[in-house]
């Protein structure tokens, strides 16, 4: 099993965020996850939010194992071929400790606040699969072309070719049934979910499926979901275990209440134990 940490990437100053980054790198967890808004998404008033490939980017030179990414990037904030060069920038300025998680976006109210455009449902997922297209095509560093739904590439080609071979991963998160899971099937390297159990089986049985209807080995997509440490160490023992029993080897543990302390207890007397 691999973990990684939230560092809940809001109303915080950023050298929280950095010391949070290098603290769960010290810690021995594989990634470190931020999230991409502009505004809080909880609590009440104004508070601190910053953008978050900038961020990352800083967090690259702040760091250097630790791999990092944001769940997940929200397609409606970024012209898909600015993504895919900002992605090349942070991979080469962590030395290929980019994970690319991209999603269809959801917080309507920032892109009213903002003044960024918020489309329609489908149009939104018809825009993730450009950007995931967009997003491949770019990496390869070849001469390329694409006509998508909303956006396009005409004999486009950018250079440096990305660290991480043929693109840094590419997560996917979600579980909508019509358009998600599929879109998962055919381009994610990693699939993020959440739900209870036996609703998180279900999708990753239906994955699977849509995986070799796409000619894909669906072992090859690794399944993650979400981990709270914010419970009494035998029932975090108990949820790892039946998470692992049911084929997910990613859980991104969210940043707990109790703080600090309380991360470093779980590292060192559960993750520990489950660390491939």
């Amino acid at each position: 099993m691999r973990f990684g940490i939230d560092i809940a990437q809001q109303r915080m100053a950023f050298d929280e965020i950095v010391d949070r980054a290098r603290f769960a790198e010290e810690l021995g967890f594989d990634g470190a996850w931020g999230f991409d808004h502009f505004v809080p998404t909880y609590g009440e008033g104004p508070g601190e939010c910053f953008e978050g490939m900038t961020t990352l980017a800083a967090l690259a030179t702040s760091t250097s194992r630790i791999r990092l990414g944001l769940l997940v990037t929200g397609v409606t904030y970024r012209h898909p071929s600015v993504l895919a060069v900002e992605a090349v920038t942070v991979d080469h300025a962590s030395h290929g400790r980019l994970d690319l998680a991209l999603g269809a976006a959801w917080h309507e109210p920032e892109h009213r606040q903002l003044g960024i455009e918020y489309p329609p449902i489908g149009e939104r997922f018809d825009r993730l699969e450009d950007a995931l297209e967009i997003v491949i095509r770019l990496t390869s560093g070849e001469v390329v072309s694409y006509e998508g739904h909303h956006f396009g590439l005409t004999d486009a080609r950018v250079r440096p070719v990305p660290v991480q071979r043929p693109h840094p991963p590419i997560w996917i998160g979600g579980s909508g049934l019509r358009r998600t899971l599929p879109l998962a099937a055919r381009y994610a390297d990693a699939w993020h979910s959440y739900g209870s159990l036996e609703e998180l089986r279900a999708l990753s049985a239906r994955l699977t499926e849509l995986a070799g209807a796409a000619g894909r080995d669906p072992a090859a997509i690794l399944r993650a979901s979400s981990l709270s440490l914010s419970e009494p160490d035998p029932v975090i023992r108990a949820n790892i275990e039946a998470m692992a029993d049911a084929g997910f080897g990613y859980l991104v543990c969210g940043w707990p209440g109790e703080g600090r302390g309380r991360v470093e207890a779980f590292a060192a007397d559960v993750m520990a134990d489950y660390v491939n």
